[in-house]
């Protein structure tokens, strides 16, 4: 394996930048006008954040509010698994979570993508929530960085680039 690049594809988020943008969004929630009188917030309810409002559309407003704070704060909406809103009594919730890691289906995907289209030296392995890309020459690393950077259902990150 002498002579062998490799580099980790990964799907992280910065957990503080989360916990920063929902606090930014509470603050701005609780000073804006047509947010007054709703019954609006929005909170951490163990991993998930959940949403609350007197109306569906009031909800939809502040899931758009907590989306501008996370994209202030550099994180991808692809890290956003949002569901949609349901009533609950007399409000309307939402629940959100932020997804770590890529799972399997999306990994055998991402797989398929660097066997078809990535060059042929590049071989590519699942480890856990993670990908190895290995391969003898660091051009055609970097190539496959490229294709994988236009995939659309991940935020991906690629790391530990060893040569």
């Amino acid at each position: 394996m002498a002579g062998e690049s490799t580099f980790d594809v990964v799907s992280k988020v910065d957990k503080q930048e989360v916990a920063n943008a929902l606090n930014q969004s509470q603050k701005e929630i609780a000073q804006r006008y047509d947010f007054k009188g709703v019954g609006a917030e929005i909170d951490f309810s163990g991993e998930k954040i959940l949403m609350k409002a007197n109306s569906e559309d009031r909800v939809l407003a502040v899931l758009d509010v907590f989306q501008s704070k996370l994209i202030k704060r550099g994180i991808s909406l692809k890290s956003l698994d949002q569901g949609e809103p349901y009533p609950s009594g007399k409000e309307y919730r939402l629940e959100c979570s932020i997804k770590e890691g890529i799972a399997q289906d999306l990994a055998k995907k991402i797989n398929k993508i660097i066997r078809d289209e990535a060059p042929k030296s590049v071989k590519s392995q699942i480890q856990g929530d993670e990908l190895r890309v290995t391969s003898k020459s660091r051009d055609d690393l970097q190539e496959t960085m490229n294709i994988l950077k236009k995939f659309e259902e991940a935020d991906l990150q690629f790391v530990n680039f060893r040569s």
